[in-house]
């Protein structure tokens, strides 16, 4: 199956990493925002987007084109993320092209949902807490994996 994982750098990459044993027996591709993270993942394709977040109007508009496109170009069957931005822009593109999508929120938001997971939560197949007071109906909470 093809899989795209896409996560910002820092805490978003380092959790996104902690799934690679669930990407044994799949076609993977990841996309970050540092192409230095290229190192991390050797062994798979991976892809430099542009950072963005909602201050930055010309970043984030950057960074929704070379999303956007990279993602109909790879055509995953299945988009994962960990956040922030880009991953958030994934998995809208991803719906477009009718991909299953994955949001798991960073485990540093304690008190609630991220703003870009309740984002998530309107188009997201499925959208994960790592804080099991923070499960609802919408939100699963299968442990941490940080």
């Amino acid at each position: 199956m093809k899989v795209l994982a896409v996560a910002s750098i820092g805490g978003h990459w380092i959790q996104l990493l902690r799934l690679m044993p669930l990407f044994k027996e799949h076609d993977v591709t990841f996309m970050s925002t540092n192409p230095s993270l290229q190192d991390t993942v050797k062994e798979y394709k991976f892809y430099h987007v542009p950072d963005s977040n909602r201050r930055d109007k010309v970043a984030l508009m950057k960074s929704t084109l070379s999303v956007s496109w990279l993602v109909f170009k790879i055509w995953p069957r299945v988009i994962i993320t960990t956040g922030a931005a880009p991953g958030l822009i994934a998995i809208f593109a991803g719906k477009l092209i009718g991909a299953k999508t994955i949001w798991i929120d960073s485990i540093a938001n304690v008190d609630r949902l991220s703003m870009s997971g309740k984002m998530a939560l309107k188009i997201a197949d499925r959208v994960y807490t790592q804080w099991e007071h923070l499960q609802t109906e919408q939100v699963i909470y299968s442990g941490n994996i940080l």
